[in-house]
């Protein structure tokens, strides 16, 4: 794959970023100016950084990631387990913002 010019949409961006992760822990760090998304659990921190960076036009200072183990869970007696999430704690620079309350 050849690499794509800085800052245009590719189409694995959208592959890379599923979803705005909005929890109360999450509004409460958007004051410090970072945004909590849902990622591909193959997704690297480049990758992530790439993506939002293209998607959103902002400038990404860190990315931290972490994978939420799904939980077990009981339906009508019989054990399941939810799915592994991967999630993206992203750092923008002073004075960006990501309304993620908006489509892209």
């Amino acid at each position: 794959m050849a690499k794509a010019a800085k800052g245009a949409i590719d189409n694995r961006h959208y592959d890379v970023i599923v979803a705005p992760h909005i929890t109360e822990k999450s509004t409460l760090i958007s004051e410090a100016n970072a945004v909590v998304f849902k990622v591909a659990n193959d997704a690297t921190k480049p990758q992530i950084k790439a993506a939002v960076e293209a998607l959103f036009n902002v400038s990404v200072t860190g990315v931290n990631t972490l994978v939420q183990k799904g939980k077990t869970k009981r339906w009508k007696g019989t054990p399941y387990s939810r799915s592994d999430m991967k999630k993206a704690i992203v750092t923008l620079k002073d004075g960006d913002s990501i309304d993620v309350t908006t489509g892209i």
